[in-house]
């Protein structure tokens, strides 16, 4: 992505953030890229264009995040990922929610496409569909809890040492 395009987008996460989608207009934008309006629309050519741009983005910033190096269980690595609130996937996150029943958006699959890539990853090591799916349905609360800036609770350790435990057990063969 040109340093410029990375620029616009930062730009209208801060414009969302602030605005909403109603006041995310491509002067705003392109305002507060430092840009002309002209310089936005080369690389976005509408708005609605931009706003994909930003899911698009999203789900770029979701697969980098599922990278999995296998240095530790792939259960500890996902609840490590998911216990902090990263600051660029977070910031996109949070302006991608700001835009959910925007017309002619589908934000939605945006947001659970970026948060799915894990799902791969443990399917992976875990042969057990539905305690894959207990453990990505514990990430997701832990990530909440880390969006709200709540700290893990030490029970929320005991569960992830229990499920690592229980994925031992369901490893792939």
């Amino acid at each position: 992505m040109s340093d410029t395009r990375g620029r616009i987008l930062d730009a209208l996460e801060e414009v969302l953030a602030a605005s909403g989608p109603g006041g995310a207009t491509l002067e705003s934008v392109a305002a507060q890229a430092g840009i002309s309006k002209g310089g936005l629309l080369y690389h976005f050519g509408s708005k609605e264009a931009l706003f994909n741009g930003l899911l698009d983005r999203l789900r770029e910033l979701g697969a980098a995040d599922a990278q999995y190096d296998g240095d530790e269980s792939v259960v500890a690595a996902y609840f490590a990922t998911s216990s902090k609130a990263q600051e660029a996937y977070t910031r996109t996150l949070l302006a991608a929610m700001r835009l959910i029943g925007t017309p002619g958006l589908d934000v939605e699959s945006a947001i659970v496409d970026s948060l799915d890539h894990w799902t791969g990853v443990l399917a992976e090591s875990i042969e057990d569909p539905v305690l894959r799916r207990l453990i990505m349905l514990v990430g997701d609360g832990l990530y909440l809890r880390a969006l709200l800036g709540a700290p893990r609770q030490p029970l929320d350790d005991e569960l992830a040492d229990y499920l690592e435990h229980l994925a031992s057990r369901s490893a792939v063969a």
